[in-house]
């Protein structure tokens, strides 16, 4: 309205309702705003499907101090799309409170385990051994193979377990390779507790649960595999990214195995 109507700025504030100081002011470009806006976006476009506040975490992670309202201009004015809301989860304890649900209270306490599926690109299938920390959150172990015996998860178990120790108690569902004579002996030698949820009631199974719809979500979701090397180097991959940088929401932001950790251990 000043340019083509030639009005004073008051007069044009006042029939517009804007404030004047807000017309007035003009943003300060920080020196720092190329190399943010830069690893914003490489961060938006690396790491599948995440949105500012985790974003916001990981360059704080990282070492960065960055207010997370910055983050949001920048990810808006790049047009960066945000991530769709997902299905809210059923509670782990019933609703009429006739079971307490066993719950971690540190690392090596409670582990989970559960299979996931997927394809190679020629349509065969592929089994994905999901292991967690229910502490810690951390993905112990992410195996794919194309068929599992009960024979196999032992082994996968028993080369965790020398480097890692064993847990108190694992939690998993009814399925055969889990509930298998030979398994529940072997575990039982080992002074470790089996404890099965409910047939139908995946939410007791919860942090595990909560992976694998991570995992699918933002990793098998977004790839194409080729062959079974390929399928264990992608994974591999991933089940890093996800334990050492990733924040984690139920950790204040914080990856589960930080690489700084990881490096004092």
């Amino acid at each position: 309205m000043v340019l083509h109507h030639g009005v004073s700025q008051r007069r044009a504030c006042r029939v517009l309702k804007v404030n004047r100081t807000a017309a007035r002011y003009e943003p300060v470009r920080l020196p720092d705003e190329d190399e943010v806006r830069a690893d914003i976006i490489d961060k938006a476009t690396n790491f599948g499907r995440v949105g500012y506040r985790m974003v916001t975490n990981m360059m704080r992670n990282e070492g960065r101090k960055i207010n997370h309202k910055r983050v949001e201009r920048i990810w808006r004015e790049e047009g960066l799309k945000l991530p769709q809301k997902q299905p809210k989860k059923r509670r782990l304890f019933l609703n009429d409170g006739s079971c307490v649900r066993l719950r971690p209270e540190y690392k090596n306490h409670v582990w989970s385990y559960d299979f996931m599926e997927d394809t190679t690109m020629d349509g065969r299938k592929i089994r994905f051994l999901n292991i967690i920390d229910e502490y810690t959150r951390e993905c112990i172990a992410s195996v794919p193979r194309r068929s599992w015996r009960n024979t196999d998860v032992i082994e996968t178990l028993a080369d965790i377990m020398l480097t890692r120790g064993c847990p108190e108690y694992i939690r998993s569902d009814n399925g055969p390779e889990f509930i298998a004579k030979k398994l529940r002996k072997w575990l039982e030698n080992l002074g470790v507790i089996t404890t099965y949820i409910e047939p139908g009631s995946p939410w007791e199974n919860g942090y595990c649960e909560s992976f694998n719809s991570r995992m699918r979500d933002e990793f098998l979701n977004g790839e194409l595999f080729g062959n079974m090397y390929e399928t264990q180097v992608l994974t591999k991959r991933w089940v890093k990214y996800y334990n050492t940088i990733r924040p984690h929401s139920g950790l204040g932001g914080r990856p589960p195995a930080p690489q700084s950790l990881l490096l004092s251990a």
